[in-house]
């Protein structure tokens, strides 16, 4: 067998204290080591974009401020501060382009290549960021979300590569609800879709967000209604789509709602496929790169066709606060469709919910608590995500970031493996009902390997280099430690933390 699963009645005293470091966490032991004074620049090493549109990235970089950053190869029609390292601008003519990233600081450098590649594709790496949904629900406001921007910035998660801040439902009005500033006209005589009172300048709130480097979401459905009862776009879809680009939004959640009673139940491909195409389409036209994101539940095989109907990601199955339960199954579930991931093209398990969320199964999704996942479920779920290469969007309570969630959310060779440029999701292993391998081939050509136990004991877990597709002796780097921990030939193995995982990457090691 190429894993095997060891139960706790044979695990001694000597095994836990030589395999516990990798395997198993502390108590809330955080594993990721603090970021150093130096410069060292983060994120993906890939960005897309359509020519002329407004380009707008913020180099992800930790290390003491202030920091002078430069771009060698930066084409003509964008410009750096260098003083916070926001590129702005108009996309280039179509075409790829290798720049090289560059930091510095009284502490040292850092150096990174990059390449912009303008023409017909976005989201060349998975979007990351945060939407309001699983901490908020229908209690968020223009002052959260401007909050959220800003703790964006000041602890440390843009750094490390998140760059959307993302409006989910109940922006707009409603008919009724037990908020009455929530509730009025749903559009003006002119047909423009109205915000409730709680936005009182969509376009003031874009321009904060960009202001700061960062890039902004909102979302609509194709129905009538959203989920909420709030103003969808049904038979208003390019006055709001041109109404969300006006604005300066960067980011577009469609999701399915109310269009069930426009297609009477109707879930054969074409009534799945069509309010999708209309929408990427009118996107498309648009003097403003929109990443859009399909949110209909995994209907009809979407991974199977989201990316024809002009969409970036798809949900894979439905929401994510209601099982939370299930994160396992739900991505096994989600890494069958490994297939259909691609650069530009991206399966998604919806958000990460750790830190302090609402609870989805309670009325008004209940007001932001501790989650209930042990420190090794967190690193495991984390874990899962960059290894299918979903979107990352964090949607927790930004106000309420400690250390130890941080610590998940923002180690940067844990977040490479999502953002790695080959954009594979990786290929799952089993060996029983417990542990199991995912093991992702990287654009450098080394693997990235995740050794997981579901069981309820610590369990040993065995990766022969035969399953791996690698030879000879290779490095082990334990990714959530940030160190080089063994120097193996033929396999590795690790204690494994129940519910917990063990992240590595393998490279060749040197004569």
């Amino acid at each position: 067998m190429l894993l095997a699963a060891m139960g706790a009645s044979s695990m001694t005293a000597q095994d836990i204290g030589r395999d516990s470091p990798p395997g198993i966490s502390d108590g809330r032991a955080i594993l990721t080591p603090a970021p150093g004074p130096a410069p060292r620049i983060n994120g993906p090493r890939v960005c897309g974009c359509r020519p002329g549109n407004p380009f707008l990235y913020r180099i992800p970089c930790t290390g003491v401020r202030p920091v002078a950053f430069a771009v060698a190869g930066l084409p003509a029609s964008l410009h750096l501060d260098s003083a916070t390292g926001i590129i702005t601008g108009r996309a280039p003519a179509a075409g790829e382009y290798a720049v090289t990233l560059r930091a510095v600081n009284s502490h040292g450098s850092s150096e990174r290549s990059f390449r912009i590649v303008s023409g017909g594709k976005l989201a060349l790496t998975p979007p990351m960021g945060w939407n309001h949904w699983y901490a908020h629900y229908g209690r968020i406001t223009d002052s959260l979300v401007r909050e959220a921007a800003d703790v964006m910035i000041s602890s440390g998660m843009a750094d490390a590569g998140y760059q959307y801040v993302n409006i989910d439902d109940c922006w707009m009005n409603s008919p009724s609800n037990t908020d009455p500033l929530r509730v009025g006209s749903l559009r003006d005589p002119a047909g423009n879709i109205l915000p409730n009172r709680h936005f009182p300048d969509m376009k003031a709130l874009t321009a904060y967000i960009h202001a700061r480097g960062l890039k902004a979401g909102i979302y609509t459905s194709p129905g009538p209604r959203t989920c909420g009862g709030y103003a969808g776009s049904y038979g208003h879809e390019e006055a709001d789509a041109r109404q969300f680009a006006g604005w300066g939004f960067d980011f577009l959640k469609y999701d399915w709602c109310s269009y069930d009673g426009v297609v009477q139940g109707d879930h054969g491909r074409e009534s799945l496929v069509r309010p999708y195409r209309i929408m990427g389409e009118i996107l498309r036209r648009l003097d403003r790169d929109m990443v859009l994101n399909l949110c209909q539940y995994g209907m009809g095989n979407v991974w199977e066709w989201g990316e024809s109907t002009g969409g970036q990601s798809w949900r894979t199955a439905g929401d994510l606060g209601v099982e939370l339960d299930r994160v396992f199954d739900v991505a096994l579930k989600n890494a069958e469709h490994r297939a259909w991931s691609r650069p530009g093209a991206w399966n998604d398990p919806d958000y990460i919910q750790i830190g302090y969320i609402g609870d989805a199964r309670a009325e008004g999704g209940g007001l932001p608590s501790p989650c209930a996942f042990s420190p090794d479920e967190q690193y495991a779920y984390m874990s899962l995500w960059c290894l299918m290469a979903s979107p990352l969007f964090y949607s927790g309570e930004m106000g309420k970031l400690d250390a130890f969630t941080l610590n998940v959310l923002c180690n940067p060779e844990v977040i490479g493996i999502d953002q790695d440029a080959l954009g594979q999701s990786a290929a799952v292993a089993r060996a029983s009902d417990t542990t199991f391998l995912m093991i992702k081939d990287l654009d450098d050509g080394t693997r990235a390997v995740g050794m997981f136990n579901r069981g309820r004991s610590p369990a040993r877990v065995a990766a022969a280099w035969a399953l791996l597709g690698v030879q000879g002796r290779q490095v082990v780097r334990d990714l959530w430690r940030q160190k080089d921990i063994s120097v193996s030939d033929g396999e590795f193995s690790s204690m494994v933390a129940s519910h917990g995982v063990v992240l590595v990457r393998l490279r060749p090691a040197t004569p």
